[in-house]
């Protein structure tokens, strides 16, 4: 009997057409899909949320974008997610939506689309650093509501002149690292589904 393939869910937290982080999601996605995974890639802008407020939820309810995201979440294995940074930290758009997500629905345990499953983390900004304060804030927030992240993560710095027209990574080194990354959280994920 054949083994139900890895999912993945792959987004990133900006909005924006152009974003140096969607880009770099599809090159990790690409290595997950390499390595046999089904990729779901989205972007959070499909999914326009209010700002989380807890007299909203108990008024409301959970907004349908919420539950259609949250629906996504729980029919995907693991997360591979592309991190911006926005003064030193994550973006808004991500913390929110990451916010919603993590509200229980009626008869639904705390935290159900996050516990038990495995994150690989990267960034790409046009900064020296590449995004790399954001992803130790995003790396914290996910290991506290109970996402297992890999050690390995990547940031691109100088994102601005990092890809070349097609989309690729014009130093060689780090596109493999990054395909890569995609690559190691199948790797991970079929070990502990075995």
């Amino acid at each position: 009997m054949m083994a139900a393939p890895v999912r993945i869910l792959a987004f990133a937290g900006s909005a924006r057409e152009g974003s140096y982080n969607h880009r770099l999601l599809l090159l990790g996605a690409g290595g997950a899909r390499q390595a046999g995974a089904e990729v779901t890639i989205v972007r959070l802008g499909d999914f326009p949320m209010p700002l989380y407020h807890a007299d909203l939820e108990a008024r409301e309810g959970l907004p349908e974008s919420v539950k259609q995201f949250k629906r996504l979440m729980l029919e995907h294995d693991g997360f591979l997610i592309g991190c911006p940074e926005y003064n030193s930290s994550i973006t808004p758009l991500l913390k929110n939506v990451m916010d919603w997500a993590s509200r229980a629905e009626e008869g639904e345990p705390p935290l159900a689309c996050y516990r038990g499953k495995v994150a690989a983390l990267l960034s790409a900004s046009p900064g020296a650093l590449g995004g790399l304060r954001a992803l130790r804030h995003l790396r914290e927030i996910l290991s506290n509501i109970e996402v297992l992240v890999l050690p390995e993560q990547w940031a691109v710095p100088r994102a601005h002149e990092a890809f070349d027209e097609a989309g690729e990574l014009k130093d060689p080194q780090i596109q493999k690292a990054v395909v890569g990354l995609g690559e190691k959280l199948i790797a991970v994920l079929k070990k502990l589904k075995s």
